[in-house]
């Protein structure tokens, strides 16, 4: 299955995205955000073709909040999570980092996912248990900075509170950052050691579902801003931090949550870290 939907995603990339790159203009849905009309050609196209790799329900992007909740709501089974364009301002703009990205989602998890990368002729994939890939080359872990400060981040600072944005400009507590504006290639990227963590306050379920499956089986390691289980609660919309490395992760996970967590979760954790004291005492 994950040859076929390798060819579908790569497919409908070369024939309903490349030829209407900075040829469509965009237009902005009810949140604010950016479509086009390759959005949702892509979107169709997308659809037909995955129903002929495994016909179950399809939770679309550019569908509405209604189909999406409809579409995950009929049970356990399967469903396809689809982004037909993760990144349209760059689209827009002419910026080759954007994707098309397809997870097909079982109990709540992605089994298969793949995110691909039309301009730059990329192809991410992942099958749970049995590994993450870069153009059918399997991604190998590679050393990563043993600190956070000698880090490369990709960190989107837009939609954090002002104070906790303000707070990581002026800490740096990175060697530096990037924000591309692709989240499913974000995940990717992190995943291929492009870089070594990764922040990012608000994911749908279609910028994480393809991504944090490749992320996963290369290796790599994520959490939300207060749960160590990142698929756990709502899927909708969450907050997202990540490292490539284990040992990586745990002192960025701190550095966040430190920063960023609840002031309820805050105090919870001081308080378990806080060392008892004796009944006698």
């Amino acid at each position: 299955m994950i040859d076929a939907l390798v060819e579908a995603v790569r497919e409908v990339g070369r024939t309903e995205i490349l030829p209407r790159a900075q040829r469509v203009r965009g237009e902005r849905k009810r949140d604010g955000s950016l479509f086009t009309e390759a959005d949702t050609a892509a979107q169709a196209a997308l659809i037909r073709r995955l129903r002929r790799v495994h016909d179950c329900p399809v939770i679309g992007e550019e569908m509405t909040r209604e189909a999406q909740r409809a579409a995950w709501g009929q049970g356990a089974g399967p469903a396809w999570c689809v982004d037909p364009i993760d990144g349209t301002t760059n689209f827009l703009q002419g910026i080759p980092y954007y994707a098309v990205s397809v997870a097909l989602i079982e109990h709540g998890r992605a089994r298969l996912g793949v995110v691909y990368n039309p301009a730059m002729d990329e192809t991410f994939h992942a099958v749970a248990g049995a590994g993450a890939f870069l153009d059918g080359a399997r991604i190998a872990p590679r050393p990563a900075p043993a600190r956070l400060a000698d880090a490369i981040a990709s960190v989107e600072l837009k939609r954090m509170p002002r104070a906790a944005a303000q707070r990581l400009a002026r800490e740096l507590p990175w060697y530096s950052y990037r924000n591309f504006g692709a989240a499913a290639l974000d995940w990717c990227w992190l995943a291929a050691g492009r870089f070594d963590v990764y922040l990012h306050a608000s994911h749908m379920l279609w910028d994480y579902a393809a991504g944090a499956l490749v992320l996963a089986e290369a290796g790599g390691v994520m959490s939300t801003f207060e749960a160590d289980d990142f698929f756990a609660g709502e899927p909708w919309s969450k907050p997202v931090l990540a490292a490539r490395d284990p040992r990586l992760f745990e002192e960025w996970r701190r550095y966040v949550r430190a920063r960023l967590g609840s002031p309820r979760a805050r105090a919870a954790r001081t308080a378990r870290a806080a060392p008892r004291r004796s009944r006698r005492a």
